[in-house]
């Protein structure tokens, strides 16, 4: 049988390690306390999978955001705010991303199962090169290795919804159908991607930072409300142009291979 599909380019934290994005939502939300503003976690998540640089302004431009920053420091937030707050932020997620790389349950298996079949594994990332130097070497001894990595570092800072780190991966991996590529994302940036470079874009529902819950804390909700958190985060991500939504990575070789 032949495949629909030569590649699966995944997203990293969030749909690959990391169940519920936790690191960077830490280090966002510390770094604007520490300059006089509480953001809420709806705020923190709502830009998730962007460019860490280009997150931190999208918040900043938020009218909520924008008041409270002008209340404590008395001017709206400049570019050189968004620079501080990086500043902030950065050293804050390197110190606690090699805690924050395990794979999420089931994303071995079906990265073996997908190679099996003759898929090639790409990804793109909201990360820098500097904090993919800590994650994707972690997340090797844990089990995953994509055959190729990418971040905005790597096409002049243009990150998503821009595709071009989806085209720097099928260009590493020689792929030539955009209609033979998959994007696996958990964030609605992660969609946008997708869709802006024309390849079947799928989003995962648990465990995402769209969901926003930690494993322990999305086991203990009941049967009912789990499902009203999974239906919430699939209505997300179709209303953004998803092509499929799965639950769970364990899903995928069936979504892609139609086995």
């Amino acid at each position: 049988m032949t495949n629909r599909f030569d590649a699966v380019i995944f997203d990293w934290a969030g749909t690959t390690v990391d169940y519920g994005c936790f690191a960077p939502v830490q280090a966002f939300m510390e770094a604007f306390r520490e300059h006089g503003v509480e953001p809420t976690m709806d705020e923190t998540r709502k830009p998730m999978g962007m460019l860490k640089h280009d997150h931190i302004a999208t918040m900043l431009g938020m009218p909520r955001i924008a008041r409270a920053w002008e209340d404590a420091h008395g001017a709206a937030p400049t570019d050189a705010d968004v620079d501080a707050v990086y500043e902030r932020f950065e050293p804050k997620l390197l110190g606690i991303l090699d805690r924050f790389a395990d794979p999420k349950p089931g994303v071995v298996d079906a990265v073996d199962a997908l190679r099996a079949a003759g898929l090639k594994i790409g990804s793109t990332t909201g990360y820098t090169d500097a904090m993919m130097a800590i994650v994707a070497p972690k997340a090797a001894e844990l089990g995953y290795a994509p055959d190729y990595w990418i971040s905005a570092d790597g096409t002049e800072g243009y990150g998503r919804p821009y595709p071009y780190m989806i085209f720097r991966n099928m260009q590493a991996l020689h792929l030539q159908d955009v209609r033979r590529v998959a994007k696996v994302g958990d964030t609605i940036s992660d969609i946008r991607e997708g869709r802006n470079a024309g390849v079947f874009t799928v989003g995962v529902t648990e465990g995402s930072s769209q969901m926003g819950l930690s494993q322990a804390e999305f086991e203990a909700l009941s049967p009912a409300e789990r499902d009203r958190e999974r239906t919430s985060a699939r209505e997300a991500f179709l209303a953004a142009g998803a092509d499929a939504v799965i639950d769970t990575m364990a899903e995928l070789p069936a979504l892609l291979l139609g086995c």
